[in-house]
């Protein structure tokens, strides 16, 4: 996976995996996983599964790697002289849409624009600065009677451009979140290959966290595991962003703390990282994380949760970027962790301020 690991990635950026509608990225995820875990299943709603079996003599206890795989966009909501009006799946930003390439997910695939109608023809009171989604429309280049042939009310919409690398070790694109938590999983997998570790692990690549946490609510209570690892994108300090709530662009590993993480869990995290020598910052979450550990953790009688995060800039846009330095060692901090669970290690994880 080293050698494939960026083309790898860059093949889950470009794939449409909506929230609620995952069946592609699923498919690309479920091809790398299948030689690095000993079982692969799909949950009732669409989640995959991973197990890669623990060593250890008996019942081998369950950690869980939990990462979402669903992605925001678009969805067509009526169509009008062959432009699409359009609705947001996630959280989507309108000010950055327009001028955006963009793919209609109709009877085929097809190229289309983003393009917003001139200030004189909108209300008064929207003719001024960013123009509102439900005023936006997709052009994609064909006549009224063939759009109608090709595309239906419904029909799912996508950003359309090609991730890109940049210097420095970074790459940018949409769907970084949270594609690049699926990767770092999958390099944590990897590196388990030849390592012996007592636990079970279960890695998940969910749906819906977008929009409903659906994949975080079920998946745990169908494995059932004794710790979760959830692993997401975190802010990232850049223009405008730099106080408590972003960590340095390329400075390591985010920590969580807050009320979903278990402070054992953390200070088990924090020691390792300065073990391996990996940078860490503590991303202080004083309310709910924005994470799949909102739900994991009060599944079932409640599970012990920790977050990790990969800082990215630009959140929610069509140019999220993040230090691949970053995804490396999320996936190794990982690794490292769970290849030095020991049978009795639950016996530590109280809860202790």
């Amino acid at each position: 996976m080293n050698d494939e690991f960026l083309p790898f990635l860059k093949k889950m950026l470009t794939a449409p995996g909506l929230s609620g509608f995952e069946g592609p990225i699923r498919a690309i995820i479920q091809e790398a996983w299948e030689p690095l875990t000993d079982e692969l299943s799909v949950s009732k709603i669409g989640s995959l599964h991973g197990l890669k079996k623990g060593s250890a003599d008996g019942p081998h206890p369950r950690v869980l790697i939990s990462t979402h795989m669903d992605a925001i966009g678009m969805m067509v909501t009526g169509i009008e002289g062959g432009l699409m009006h359009i609705t947001g799946i996630g959280g989507i930003d309108h000010r950055i849409l327009p001028g955006q390439p963009v793919v209609v997910h109709g009877r085929e695939d097809l190229p289309g624009v983003v393009v917003q109608p001139p200030a004189h023809l909108l209300p008064d009171s929207d003719g001024d600065g960013p123009v509102e989604m439900k005023y936006l429309l997709v052009d994609v280049g064909l006549r009224p009677a063939d759009v109608a042939e090709k595309v239906r009310t419904g029909d799912l919409v996508s950003y359309g451009q090609a991730p890109m690398e940049l210097t420095g070790d970074a790459i940018s694109g949409h769907t970084l979140d949270n594609r690049v938590s699926v990767a770092a999983a999958t390099l944590c997998l990897e590196m388990l290959q030849n390592r012996r570790h007592d636990w079970d692990v279960w890695t998940v690549a969910s749906v819906q966290e977008e929009e409903t946490l659906g994949g975080a609510l079920t998946s745990p209570f169908d494995i059932r595991p004794d710790i979760a690892i959830i692993v997401d994108v975190c802010f990232a300090k850049g223009p405008g962003a730099n106080d408590w709530q972003n960590l340095p662009f390329g400075g390591g590993v985010g920590l969580g703390w807050g009320p979903n993480i278990h402070p054992a869990l953390h200070k088990a995290f924090e020691k390792k990282a300065k073990e391996l020598e990996i940078p860490a910052n503590r991303d202080l979450m004083p309310k709910m994380s924005g994470t799949d550990a909102m739900a994991v953790q009060i599944v079932a009688e409640g599970i012990p949760c920790m977050v990790l995060g990969i800082p990215l800039r630009y959140m929610h846009t069509p140019v999220e970027t993040v230090s691949m330095k970053d995804v490396r060692r999320v996936g190794r901090l990982m690794a490292e962790f769970i290849a030095d669970l020991t049978p009795d290690s639950m016996e530590k994880i109280n809860w202790e301020e």
